[in-house]
C-alpha cells in the first residue's frame, strides 16, 4: 500500500534534515537576495576600479562577483522550478532542481571563477604591469569588504535560526539537504577572504613597487575559488544521486511504525526527493491472522503517524509481510518475519 502528499500536507514547519529547517526555500531566499544585491554592486565598483588601476586582482574580483551573482539568481531560479506539480513523466516531482542549480553554481565557480581568476594571475606574472592610483583599488576593496561582511552576515544569522543547536555552520553546510544556505556561505565566505587575497596583493605592489604580488594575490583567489567549487561539487553530487533521512528522522519513522505493537519494521529504504520531500518505502511483519482490511487499516493509521512525526515524509510506500511465530521447540515467545 502506499499514498502520496502534496507539499502543502508537510505542514509549515517541514524540517530539510538533521534537524535544520526550511533553509534555502524559505529562509534562505532572504540571505540569496542579500547576496545578490551585495555582488552587483561590488562587481561594478570592481571594474571600474580595474579599468583605473589595471591591477589584475581587481579584475579576477570582479569576474567573481560577476560569477557569484549569476550564482544567486541560478539558486533563485531552481527554488522557483522545483515548485512545479508532478507530472505522468516526472511522477515525484521536480524538487531536486535545487540540486542540479546548486550543481551549477559550482561549475560556475569553479570554470568562471577560479580557473579565470588563475589565469589572469599567471598572466600578470608573465607580463607584468605598474599598478596605477592604487588609492582606487584600495578604497574599492575595503567598501567591497564591507558589504560582503554584510551579506555573510545575513547568511550567517538565516543558518542560525534554522540549524540545529550546537551545529557547527561547517557541519550545517555538510549535512543539510537544503542547499541554498550551504552555496551562499561558502560563496560569502570565498568572496570575503578573496577580497582580503586582492588587499594583501595590491597593498604589497604599492609598498614594494613590485607588480609580481599583484599576480600572486590573483592567484591565490582563483585557488580558494577552485577548493570552494570542488566542496559544493561533492555535497551536491551525493544530494544529485539520492541521500536518505537523517539517522533522527529514520528513527522517528521507525518508532512511529512501531507504535502498534501488532507491527515491526522488517527493513525500510529512504531518500529524499527533494529538501522539503522524502519518500519512505519500508516492509513491514503484521500477525500472520490479521483479515485484510485489519492491514489495511493499520497500514493507514502507520502512515498518519509517520507524518505526525516527519512531516516531509509525503511519499510513503508500506509493503505487509506476515509474521510468524518462532518453531515450538525454542522457549520464550519470540517471533520472526519473512524478508
Amino acid at each position: 500500500m502506499s499514498t502520496d502528499a502534496s507539499p502543502a500536507d508537510a505542514g509549515p514547519h517541514a524540517e530539510t534534515g538533521h534537524g535544520e529547517g526550511h533553509g534555502g526555500g524559505h529562509g534562505g531566499t532572504k540571505a540569496i537576495f542579500a547576496a545578490l544585491g551585495a555582488n552587483l554592486g561590488i562587481a561594478t565598483a570592481k571594474f571600474i576600479a580595474y579599468l583605473v588601476t589595471g591591477a589584475s586582482s581587481m579584475l579576477a574580483e570582479a569576474i567573481h562577483s560577476v560569477a557569484d551573482s549569476g550564482n544567486q539568481v541560478l539558486l533563485l531560479v531552481g527554488g522557483r522550478t522545483a515548485r512545479r506539480r508532478a507530472t505522468p513523466r516526472h511522477p515525484f516531482g521536480f524538487g531536486r532542481d535545487r540540486y542540479v542549480y546548486s550543481f551549477l553554481v559550482a561549475i560556475v565557480l569553479f570554470s568562471v571563477g577560479g580557473l579565470f581568476a588563475i589565469y589572469e594571475g599567471v598572466h600578470k606574472l608573465q607580463h607584468p604591469e605598474p599598478l596605477e592610483s592604487a588609492g582606487w583599488a584600495i578604497g574599492v576593496l575595503v567598501v567591497a569588504i564591507a558589504l560582503e561582511g554584510f551579506s555573510l552576515r545575513t547568511a550567517v544569522k538565516e543558518t542560525s535560526a534554522v540549524k540545529r543547536p550546537g551545529t557547527s555552520h561547517w557541519q550545517f553546510i555538510r549535512r543539510t539537504r537544503a542547499p541554498e544556505l550551504a552555496v551562499v556561505l561558502l560563496e560569502d565566505t570565498a568572496a570575503l577572504l578573496g577580497l582580503f587575497f586582492a588587499l594583501l596583493g595590491v597593498g604589497l605592489t604599492v609598498l614594494t613597487g613590485e607588480p609580481a604580488f599583484d599576480g600572486i594575490g590573483t592567484i591565490l583567489i582563483g585557488l580558494l575559488l577552485v577548493v570552494v567549487a570542488v566542496i559544493l561539487a561533492v555535497e551536491t553530487k551525493s544530494l544529485l544521486i539520492g541521500e536518505s533521512a537523517t539517522p533522527e528522522h529514520r528513527d522517528r519513522i521507525v518508532a512511529a511504525l512501531e507504535e502498534d505493537a501488532d507491527i515491526s519494521v522488517i527493513h525500510m529504504r529512504t531518500m529524499h526527493l527533494g529538501p522539503e520531500e522524502l519518500l519512505v518505502a519500508a516492509k513491514i511483519a503484521v500477525r500472520h491472522d490479521e483479515t485484510a482490511a485489519c492491514v489495511a487499516r493499520a497500514i493507514d493509521e502507520a502512515e498518519a503517524r509517520i507524518r505526525a512525526a516527519v512531516p516531509i515524509a509525503q511519499r510513503i510506500y508500506l509493503e505487509p509481510d506476515l509474521r510468524r511465530t518462532a518453531s515450538p521447540e525454542h522457549s520464550g515467545a519470540t517471533t520472526t518475519a519473512r524478508d
